[in-house]
């Protein structure tokens, strides 16, 4: 992120023909919404298919449901990134949901990215779970004057998840600031539960303080896990 403080927020989202980790998944639905960073409304938005090279995988379109013919007369993904980005200076912040996903098809060019998944765990770990949906309904956004139902549905389309995820975002930031938010979106994800040893299926944030430091000096751990006990261990209780 520049010195200067963004004037928007870009929240977007794709659909695709599968995950980062399979080989050629093509995005195929993208999407985005902005926050005004003053007033923090949903003001513009934008959605468009594209076409890709290759087929749509069957437990893939049980996901989105787009069909290939959806995308018939849908122009290539690389002729629709300027669209995506238009109006979106440097100095402005992108958001995404697990942005890691977002990023994986395309940068940003090095503009500064929020990723509301890795905040929400930091902000609300409370929450039973933080997936966007999860969080929409554990929020109540639905009872926000300013939330339209209707543009939240279908679930797992690119502008009805984007629009989620900007209402997210919009609460999020009534907690921290985006510079903030850009910081906690830059480190690993903290993980619920312990996944192994004495306390498997623990919460992190109900662990003893000595088996967090036991964690956080054991080098076998990967980045997430060290981490997650480092950051409950120096927790400020009274935040």
């Amino acid at each position: 992120m520049t010195n200067q403080s963004p004037s928007l927020f870009r929240v977007i989202d794709y659909e695709t023909t599968g995950t980062p980790a399979d080989p050629g998944a093509e995005v195929i639905e993208l999407a985005y919404v902005d926050v005004d960073a003053t007033s923090l409304q949903v003001t513009t938005s934008w959605r468009s298919f594209a076409k890709p090279i290759g087929p749509i995988p069957p437990q893939v379109k049980a996901v989105h449901h787009i069909l290939e013919e959806d995308l018939a007369d849908a122009p290539p993904i690389d002729a629709l990134w300027p669209k995506l980005f238009e109006a979106c200076g440097m100095k402005e912040c992108l958001v995404a949901h697990n942005a890691g996903f977002e990023q994986h098809f395309h940068s940003g060019d090095g503009r500064a990215w929020i990723d509301t998944y890795k905040c929400a765990l930091v902000v609300w770990p409370d929450a039973p779970a933080h997936s966007n949906q999860t969080l929409r309904y554990w929020l109540d956004l639905d009872h926000n004057p300013d939330f339209d139902r209707a543009k939240a549905m279908p679930p797992h389309r690119a502008l009805p998840d984007a629009y989620v995820t900007a209402h997210v975002l919009i609460r999020l930031l009534k907690e921290r600031n985006s510079a903030d938010l850009v910081q906690i979106s830059a480190q690993p994800a903290l993980l619920r539960k312990i996944g192994f040893g004495k306390h498997k299926g623990m919460l992190f944030s109900e662990a003893p303080a000595n088996y967090l430091q036991w964690i956080v000096d054991k080098a076998v751990f990967d980045s997430e896990v060290k981490a997650t006990a480092e950051f409950w261990l120096n927790r400020d209780p009274e935040k």
